[in-house]
């Protein structure tokens, strides 16, 4: 069976398509129609063949319900364009689920934690394998909780982004970056029951930007301690935006945690194809999206990064979600100070931290604390190396297993082999308000505008 999960119509498209038990492919719209958090789905996302026209086609939300919130919340009835729907899930539903059915998990809790789907902001789930009919195992997941809007962590986050003069639903990580340079000095618990739809106005007009990111931080670390301390399982997925942010996610001690790379609206597309058959998935890794068949020598990509510090990859499979681990991705010789120079080819704020992509077998060598395949939490570094450490001291490690799926690790042992660095800076491919390149056209283009090499 092949079943078809979509999220569109409100933020990030995003599909994903289902063979049987196997993700087949999975892409957010806004790689293929070249337009940040692109909404609708691209004609180009999925080329339907004999061999992948979906069976079944799942939505991932509850459309007359979304609508009624947003009637209520004064914003306009939104439509959706004209495709055959056979399923329609909650918006936290499929949160859950894609959370839920690509984890290593049969039995935990899911919290999920955005801004807003139809009403619910926050929700706690039960995952569980049940006797079903003739004694066959099934796999429940049941809502135990959930909170309501207005109330919401995710749009008071949103909020005090775009009140720091970023943009809302985009720059949140930004935020999260700017906040170790800040003091949280402002309470903000009592706007969190305020309805911060349409912002918070010039709250506290006098406060510095980076105190109004290091408050909002602050109170989000808080309230997302107590809500793991509603989920009594020692496995915990944690999907929706939120779920991004690794800095509070590091917080978190004593529970076994899965993030699917993807846990925003994008990544619901799995969900709601999951919840078709409500089976485990045989989940292997993110690289879900286009591919660039073209091979990779890593040895001239080690000589041009020794040559001239900088140098793009695009090759494999696009990585399915906003981080890029490998196949899309601008590598960067981390024993210069660099980071001023990529910010640049970025076009980005000068403070903004990148992450380290480091061989898993010398991770705790250089770093403390969490770390995985993906990018999802901050360690504190225990080397030198300025341009792949926070003004803060921590890195957001990516973890590099011989077994990730991404050129990155064969680029990487060449590396260390020629200059005993097990490391390089490893960022997007892409400027700042632009989708990362996808194809090969589009990393020759970004070759051609910004002076970089890309193989």
């Amino acid at each position: 069976m092949n079943v078809l999960g979509v999220s569109e119509g409100f933020h990030d498209a995003g599909l994903c398509l289902l063979r049987d038990e196997r993700i087949y492919f999975a892409s957010h719209s806004e790689r293929h129609s070249r337009k940040k958090g692109d909404k609708w789905l691209h004609e180009s996302q999925l080329p339907i063949s004999k061999n992948n026209k979906p069976d079944v086609v799942a939505y991932y939300e509850k459309p007359f319900r979304k609508n009624l919130r947003r009637l209520y919340a004064g914003q306009k009835w939104q439509k959706l364009r004209r495709r055959k729907y056979d399923m329609f899930f909650g918006h936290h539903e499929c949160h859950a689920a894609a959370g839920y059915y690509t984890s290593p998990f049969d039995e935990c809790n899911v919290l999920v934690i955005d801004a807003i789907g139809e009403w619910d902001t926050m929700s706690i789930w039960k995952a569980s394998v049940v006797n079903g009919y003739l004694g066959q195992k099934t796999h429940s997941l049941k809502k135990i909780t959930s909170w309501k809007y207005p109330h919401s962590l995710g749009l008071l986050y949103s909020a005090i982004t775009q009140r720091i003069g970023l943009k809302p639903n985009e720059d949140e990580y930004i935020t999260m970056g700017m906040s170790a340079f800040g003091e949280p000095k402002h309470d903000l618990e009592d706007q969190l029951w305020e309805n911060n739809h349409r912002g918070v106005g010039n709250i506290f007009p006098k406060a510095r930007p980076e105190d109004l990111a290091a408050s909002i931080q602050d109170l989000y670390e808080r309230e997302l301690l107590k809500l793991v301390e509603m989920c009594p399982h020692e496995n915990l997925v944690i999907m929706g935006g939120c779920a991004l942010n690794c800095v509070a996610n590091s917080k978190i001690k004593g529970k076994n945690i899965w993030i699917m790379p993807s846990p925003g609206d994008a990544g619901s597309a799995i969900g709601a194809a999951a919840l078709v058959r409500k089976k485990k998935l045989k989940w292997q890794n993110p690289y879900l999206g286009t591919l660039i068949g073209r091979g990779i020598d890593s040895q001239e990509v080690v000589k041009e990064l020794l040559k001239n510090k900088v140098c793009g990859v695009a090759n494999g499979r696009a990585e399915f979600g906003p981080r890029a681990l490998g196949n899309r991705s601008l590598l960067g010789d981390p024993r210069y100070d660099i980071k001023d120079t990529v910010n640049d080819i970025k076009k980005r704020q000068k403070f903004r931290p990148f992450a380290p992509a480091i061989l898993e077998e010398y991770a705790d060598e250089y770093f403390e604390g969490p770390m995985n395949e993906y990018m999802q939490f901050v360690a504190k570094a225990k080397h030198d190396y300025s341009s792949v450490t926070h003004v803060d001291g921590t890195a957001r490690v990516q973890v590099v297993k011989k077994d990730c799926g991404s050129v990155i690790r064969s680029i990487l042992e060449e590396w260390y082999d020629e200059t005993g660095c097990p490391m390089l800076l490893n960022t997007s491919l892409n400027i700042k308000g632009m989708p990362m390149v996808d194809t090969w056209n589009d990393a020759v283009e970004f070759s051609k505008l910004y002076n970089v090499q890309v193989f």
